[in-house]
């Protein structure tokens, strides 16, 4: 049997939920509650779009000019967006991650991003999703198998869905993002400022409020989670029904992208909420860039669910 080009899938159920992985990249394919799309799926035979669901690792979003420096070494990664002149979205967003266990409810995938120009130490990610009552939970491990420390930043990339998707569809949802402070980027996409969003009136989601025309590509921090510690951002559409990212106090960014250069129905047809652990650009800045010590494992992850019900 020809494996598909996203890879083999995984489907697991439970608490009203159904989601598939796909093997290359760890994906989240697919995710449905009671029969509603949360997320903006994609096919099985078909090549990741719009790196819709995958996993950012060892950094999320954008390396400027691929070049940094770590521990007084200079690296320079190969620019897998050239129109930007960027490193982009991290190593392993077409890595094939293989199984390693599984129940109804649970998937356990792995993989490992092997020593390579520009990022020279071994980390293997072990990525569990699982489901029930409370939504599908996303876990990711690094653990560094280099003798030396390793950077590390991760990141997810779900387009979140409100009631029907589709073209132009982000216009009339509602968003709310409980954060204090977003970062203004250049015409790169490369961060240059971090601002107030109390400053920023078109950028401050705090109140839920209508998306509108609003072309949104930024990464928002200073967030303010509940009582749990950790931070929910909510899509929702007139009916109250939508979507709800809940991610873990490790996660101290939340990008938010409208799909304005994407094209058909997928434009502004999802809106991507990626919960992060460090910001753009963070291996050439250094901020919230975690040194992965050899051999210590460390977690992270994020929950989606759905919100209102039929």
């Amino acid at each position: 049997m020809t494996r598909p080009p996203s890879g083999d899938q995984h489907v697991i159920r439970g608490g009203g939920y159904e989601a598939c992985v796909a093997g290359v990249g760890a994906t989240l394919r697919s995710l449905r509650h009671e029969r509603r799309d949360l997320v903006v799926p994609f096919d099985e035979d078909e090549p990741r779009p719009a790196m819709r669901g995958a996993l950012l690792a060892p950094w999320p979003n954008r390396t400027g000019d691929g070049r940094y420096a770590y521990a007084g070494v200079s690296h320079q990664l190969p620019l897998t967006e050239p129109g930007l002149g960027h490193a982009a979205h991290g190593l392993v967003a077409w890595l094939g991650f293989r199984l390693v266990g599984a129940t109804g409810s649970r998937v356990l995938l792995t993989g490992t991003i092997e020593p390579q120009p520009g990022y020279p130490w071994r980390v293997r990610l072990d990525v569990e999703h699982a489901v029930g009552e409370d939504g599908c939970t996303q876990r990711v491990t690094a653990t560094n198998e280099s003798p030396q420390v390793a950077p590390y930043g991760v990141g997810g990339h779900p387009y979140l869905v409100a009631g029907a998707g589709g073209r132009g569809a982000v216009d009339g949802w509602m968003l709310e993002l409980p954060a204090r402070r977003v970062l203004l980027t250049d015409e790169r996409l490369l961060p240059v400022r971090e601002v107030d969003v109390a400053e920023h009136a078109a950028l401050d989601f705090r109140r839920a409020r209508r998306i509108g025309p609003a072309e949104l590509n930024h990464a928002w921090t200073a967030l303010e989670p509940g009582p749990d510690g950790r931070t929910r951002v909510r899509v929702l559409d007139d009916t109250g029904r939508g979507a709800e990212l809940v991610a873990d106090a490790r996660c101290r960014w939340l990008q938010v992208y409208t799909a304005d250069h994407q094209d058909g129905d997928a434009w502004r047809g999802g809106l991507a909420v990626e919960p992060m652990t460090c910001p753009p650009d963070a291996l050439r800045s250094g901020r919230d860039l975690v040194g992965l010590e050899p051999g210590r494992p460390w977690t992270t992850g994020w929950t989606i669910r759905a919100v209102g019900t039929g």
